[in-house]
C-alpha cells in the first residue's frame, strides 16, 4: 500500500499528541518570517504543505515592556470594559430600544447602561489592582522566540522540496 494512503487513513495530526517531527532539515533561518516565506514558495510550487513542519530550537521566554501601570492606565481600561458589558446589558435585558431613539439620541437606558458600566468598570478595576499584592509598576506581553528555526519535510521528499524551493517564480512587480 502507498505511503499516502497509510498516512490518509491513520487518525488527524490534530488529535495526535505533539512531537518532534522526523525528517530532513531543507534549510535555516534565523527568524520565524523568513522560515514563513520559505514554506510560502514551496507550497506556491505545488510540495504538499501537511509534510512541512517549522521547528524553533534553543527557545527563550522574552517579555517587552509596553508601558508603565499608573491608576489611571488602570481607570480607563476598566472603564472600557465595563462600558461594553453595560452595552451588553442593555441589549440583552434592557427595555425594547427602537432605532428611532437611537437615530435622534432620546434613548436613556442605552446611555445609561454604558455610562453604570463604565463606572463600575472602572471601580472594580481600581480596587482589584489596589489590593493585589504583587503590584508591578508596568506593563508587559510575554513571548516565546526561537533562535534558530528549521524547515523539514520527509526524507523521502527532501529531493522534491529542493526542487519546489529552486523554482524562479515570476515577477509580480508592474
Amino acid at each position: 500500500m502507498p505511503e499516502w494512503i497509510l498516512m490518509a487513513t491513520k487518525r488527524s495530526s490534530r488529535n495526535a499528541p505533539p512531537a518532534i517531527p522526523n525528517g530532513e532539515v531543507v534549510a535555516d533561518f534565523s527568524q520565524y518570517a523568513d522560515a514563513v516565506a520559505y514554506v510560502e514558495k514551496l507550497v506556491r510550487n505545488d510540495f504538499p504543505a501537511a509534510f512541512v513542519a517549522i521547528v524553533g530550537s534553543d527557545l527563550r521566554s522574552v517579555e517587552r515592556v509596553r508601558g508603565k501601570m499608573s491608576y489611571a492606565r488602570v481607570a480607563f481600561s476598566g472603564a472600557i470594559t465595563g462600558a461594553w458589558i453595560g452595552l451588553i446589558y442593555a441589549f440583552l435585558f434592557g427595555p425594547a430600544i427602537d432605532t428611532e431613539n437611537i437615530a435622534s439620541g432620546s434613548n436613556g437606558a442605552l446611555g445609561s447602561a454604558i455610562f453604570i458600566g463604565a463606572g463600575l468598570g472602572m471601580l472594580f478595576n481600581v480596587l482589584r489592582y489596589s489590593f493585589s499584592r504583587n503590584k508591578r509598576g508596568f506593563v508587559s506581553q510575554s513571548s516565546i522566540v526561537a533562535s534558530k528555526y528549521q524547515v523539514q519535510v520527509p526524507a523521502n521528499m527532501l529531493s522534491q522540496a529542493n526542487e519546489a524551493a529552486s523554482k524562479v517564480e515570476p515577477s509580480t512587480n508592474k
